[in-house]
C-alpha cells in the first residue's frame, strides 16, 4: 500500500478509523473524513506517528458540495486517488411508523446518497487514469431485510443495488481495472449502536452474535489490494447466506425473531433521541464500542442458532431435489 491514497469516509470511529490506522502503518496515504474535527485531530496524531501523510477533512458526506470540495482536496494534497472507501453510515432503532419521517430521510441521504455522492466522484477519477477500487459499506441488513432497521435496511439495499450497476457498466466498458467492492457485516462491536437514533423504548443493542471489527478493518484493506465483487463479513452472515438461498421465507422468520428478542424483549427502558442523524455526537470516537466484553456475545450458542436453521435449510433443499427427481422420473 505504499504511496498509495486511500480517501476513507466516516473515519472519526469505528471501521472507518481503524481502517485509516491499518492503512496508515502500510504506508499509505491517508485522507480522513467525517464531521467530527476533534476525533479526526486525534487520529491524525496517530497517523503522523506512523510516519505516513494524512489529510483531515470535516465534511458531511450527505452534502454533494462538500463529498466534492473534499474530492478536490485530495488531488490537490496528493494528485491521485486509488482507493475510496464510502464507510460514512447512521442508523435509526424503532417501529417503522414510531421513528420520525425526517430521521429516516436523512438516515436514507447519509447512507445512501453519501455513498452514491462518494462513488459518483472516485469513479471520475478512477476513470482519468483507468485504474482505481471503490469500497462500499452495505450490511447483511442490506442482502437480508432486519426489522426495527426499515429505512437502514432500504438504503444498505440500495447501495449493493448501486454497486451490482455500477460493476455491470464498468464490465461493458471494458474499464477492468477499476473495481466496486461491497462488503455486508453482521453486527460487530463498534460504536454504531451508540450512535444510531432510537425510538424503540429499549436500550439499542447489537443482534448476537458480535465480532470483533478487526475482521472487517483486515476485510478492507484486503479489498484495496485484491478487489472482489461481495463480501459477507462475519460466520453468522455467510451460514445466514445459505440459509437463504435455500429457503428464503424461514431465514427472514429467523431474522425477524432474533432481532425482535434482541432488541425489544430486554430489560431496561430509554428515551426517545435521534443519536447522530442530524449532528454528531461527542461520545464513541475508539474503534470498539464494547459490546463484547459487556454482553460476552460470541459463544458457540449463538453461533449455532444461525447454523441449526441454516442445517435444516439444507435438509429441505435436499428434500425439494428427491421431490423434483421422482416427478422427473414420472414423466420419463
Amino acid at each position: 500500500m505504499r504511496d498509495r491514497v486511500v480517501v476513507i469516509t466516516g473515519a472519526s470511529s469505528g471501521f472507518g478509523r481503524g481502517a485509516a490506522l491499518a492503512f496508515a502503518e502500510r504506508g499509505a496515504k491517508v485522507v480522513a473524513v467525517a464531521r467530527r474535527k476533534r476525533a479526526l485531530k486525534e487520529l491524525e496524531k496517530h497517523c503522523r506517528k506512523l510516519g505516513t501523510r494524512i489529510l483531515i477533512l470535516d465534511t458531511d458526506v450527505s452534502n454533494a458540495e462538500e463529498v466534492e470540495k473534499l474530492t478536490s482536496r485530495a488531488i490537490r494534497e496528493f494528485g491521485k486517488i486509488d482507493v475510496w472507501v464510502n464507510n460514512a453510515g447512521v442508523g435509526a432503532v424503532g417501529r417503522f411508523d414510531e421513528i420520525p419521517l425526517e430521521e429516516h430521510e436523512q438516515l436514507i441521504r447519509t447512507n445512501l446518497l453519501g455513498t452514491l455522492y462518494g462513488s459518483y466522484f472516485a469513479l471520475r477519477e478512477f476513470r482519468k487514469r483507468g485504474v482505481g477500487t471503490l469500497i462500499n459499506m452495505s450490511s447483511f441488513a442490506g442482502k437480508i431485510a432486519t426489522p426495527y432497521l426499515s429505512s437502514y435496511s432500504a438504503s444498505k439495499f440500495g447501495v449493493r443495488g448501486l454497486d451490482m450497476a455500477l460493476r455491470q457498466e464498468l464490465e461493458q466498458n471494458e474499464e477492468t481495472n477499476i473495481h466496486v467492492c461491497t462488503i455486508m457485516p453482521v453486527s460487530f462491536d463498534t460504536p454504531f449502536f451508540e450512535h444510531a437514533a432510537n425510538h424503540s423504548g429499549k436500550p439499542v443493542r447489537p443482534v448476537p452474535p458480535v465480532y470483533d471489527p478487526q475482521k472487517v478493518i483486515d476485510t478492507i484493506v484486503d479489498l484495496a489490494r485484491n478487489p472482489r465483487d461481495e463480501v459477507v463479513v462475519g460466520t453468522a452472515g455467510r451460514l445466514g447466506n445459505v440459509q437463504y438461498r435455500v429457503s428464503p421465507k424461514m431465514m427472514e422468520r429467523f431474522m425477524g425473531r432474533n432481532t425482535h428478542k434482541a432488541q425489544m424483549e430486554t430489560e431496561g427502558t430509554a428515551r426517545h433521541h435521534s443519536g447522530s442523524i442530524f449532528e454528531p455526537m461527542s461520545s464513541g470516537t475508539e474503534v470498539r464500542g464494547g459490546w463484547i466484553d459487556e454482553r460476552g456475545s460470541h459463544t458457540t450458542a449463538k453461533l449455532l442458532s444461525i447454523a441449526v436453521p441454516a442445517a435444516i435449510g439444507l435438509a429441505l433443499l435436499a428434500r425439494k431435489r428427491n421431490r423434483l427427481r421422482e416427478e422427473l422420473d414420472q414423466v420419463a
